[in-house]
């Protein structure tokens, strides 16, 4: 472990050895963390000769691989960095770009993103990114804009009060809102990572989160490099090929979203002598709900715990996490408070006792201090007492263990009956047939809402929407039953992978 508590990203980076590695590729030479520290130094001089120092805002349109996760770490030492999906349309990264008062843009050399196009018709200039793999994975060269600046005004290594990255909610049933978080709370989200799943500089991670989002970023990069551990990192997401870098990386864990999860459980029997020649130490699962039955069978493939953790951007991530073996960590819930303060309250914003539904709150030194230009919606997500409001509903054990029941939005009200939607998933993955499931409200116009399931069958597995139907009333009451149910070859995702209930409805032609 670090000996001082870092605050900024360039303590953050001080941790590991000079000669150890800090981040790899798969097929490619591994970069050492003293060339970490040198590539982020020489990235913030770049900066700072060009104009561009602290506060100022650098958007990052990256494939996901090692040049993301240097570049996110070299940027943000110095600025402010803004990952942004390489996949968004030029209209929405018009609306991205200008919502977040970019003044440059971070794209590879060559690539003919739409984000190019629109930026230099937006005024900002563009910054192109050469990688140099030869001399280690994420090594790279940057090659401004023609033209003399005059040096920055606050340039060096940002300050722990600085901001280090500004990210979007998802905006699923709003206008996303901008989540700035400072220097100290990513370095605190990162640190309490590392303490929870007790990461040490012999840990390697497999990264295949996306690392626009914030469980990549900190949890996938950051959290492991803080321990002074090294990360490779994939260029994105592949049940094809996971076991093939398992086998080249040797990872000692892994962060992953339930559907990453799910695929790769579905090829965890033909890869068993990679996994039984590659023993890893814990298998970490966040961002959504994981059903237990999901759980169970991913610690019997792989002969590895299990941790679900609770995260969000505006608390830089991670929030709960279920603790290590020997201590219990549990099916169906996130588990202790692992960083900030959790509670749950009532309508009056005071804390519950044990046992009983609320919503969650939180507070600590890894949350945002609030949404930027967005005083109404401040004013809604702070209570009284400067508890942050998730927005999700849920209780706590005695011993302190946290359950989540849904979002407080995601709550299905059918005719003045709430429903939760995680539990009517948890009943349907009983069903042998079942491989996926997603509940979610549609439209009924004298109930308000009906509970409806969109399903993925197993593969070679049959039932009709009758027998699952008829499954989940002989388990559930009958208002929680799924008036209809939707059996898909795929369920719509998210950008990084979460299956989300907000919206379903209408994606799915039933609003």
């Amino acid at each position: 472990m670090a000996a001082t508590i870092a605050q900024t990203l360039n303590d953050l980076i001080r941790t590991g050895a000079d000669d150890a590695t800090a981040l790899s590729s798969p097929g490619g030479v591994p970069l050492t963390f003293a060339a970490l520290r040198a590539l982020t130094a020489r990235t913030v001089a770049d900066l700072n000769a060009h104009g561009t120092g602290r506060g100022a805002r650098i958007a990052i349109v990256l494939p996901n691989g090692p040049d993301m996760a240097a570049a996110f770490i070299a940027l943000a030492a110095g600025a402010v960095a803004a990952p942004l999906n390489p996949a968004y349309t030029a209209e929405e990264f018009t609306f991205y770009l200008r919502d977040l008062g970019a003044t440059l843009l971070v794209a590879a050399e060559g690539d003919e993103t739409p984000a190019v196009r629109v930026a230099e018709r937006l005024g900002i200039a563009v910054v192109r990114l050469s990688p140099t793999p030869e001399q280690g994975a994420g090594s790279f060269t940057l090659r401004f804009p023609e033209g003399a600046a005059a040096p920055a005004p606050q340039g060096g290594p940002s300050a722990p009060g600085d901001l280090a990255l500004v990210l979007h909610t998802s905006g699923t049933t709003s206008r996303p809102k901008i989540v700035p978080l400072s220097q100290a709370n990513v370095c605190a989200s990162a640190r309490n990572i590392r303490n929870a799943l007790a990461f040490t500089a012999q840990d390697r991670g497999l990264n295949i989160m996306p690392l626009f989002h914030i469980h990549g970023l900190i949890a996938g990069i950051l959290a492991p490099l803080s321990a002074g551990g090294q990360v490779c990192c994939t260029p994105g997401f592949s049940a094809l090929k996971f076991f093939g870098w398992m086998g080249e990386a040797r990872p000692t864990w892994y962060t992953a979203v339930p559907t990453m999860h799910q695929a790769i459980l579905g090829r965890a029997g033909r890869n068993a002598e990679t996994i039984a020649a590659n023993p890893l130490r814990l298998i970490r699962s966040s961002s959504s709900s994981l059903p237990p039955q999901v759980m169970a069978a991913l610690e019997e493939a792989f002969g590895a715990p299990v941790i679900e953790a609770y995260g969000m951007t505006e608390a830089a991530h991670q929030m709960a996490s279920n603790p290590l073996p020997p201590r219990p960590h549990c099916p169906g819930c996130v588990g202790l408070a692992a960083g900030p303060e959790i509670a749950v309250v009532g309508p009056d914003g005071e804390p519950l006792a044990s046992g009983e539904t609320g919503e969650i709150v939180i507070r600590g030194d890894n949350v945002m201090a609030g949404y930027e230009n967005n005083p109404a919606a401040n004013a809604e997500a702070f209570t009284r007492q400067g508890w942050f409001r998730t927005g999700d509903q849920g209780s706590l054990s005695p011993e302190g263990y946290l359950t989540i029941t849904g979002r407080l939005k995601e709550i299905i009200n059918r005719g003045g009956e709430k429903i939760s939607p995680r539990e009517v998933d948890e009943i349907l993955m009983d069903h042998p047939a079942v491989a996926q499931c997603v509940t979610f409200a549609v439209p009924h116009d004298k109930l308000g809402e009906e509970v409806a399931a969109a399903i993925v069958l197993r593969e070679g597995a049959d039932a009709s929407e009758a027998e699952i139907r008829a499954f989940a009333a002989s388990r559930l009451a009958g208002f929680k039953v799924p008036a209809k149910v939707l059996l898909l070859d795929e369920i719509p995702q998210g950008a990084t992978g979460k299956l989300q209930r907000i919206g379903l409805a209408r994606k799915l032609g039933l609003g």
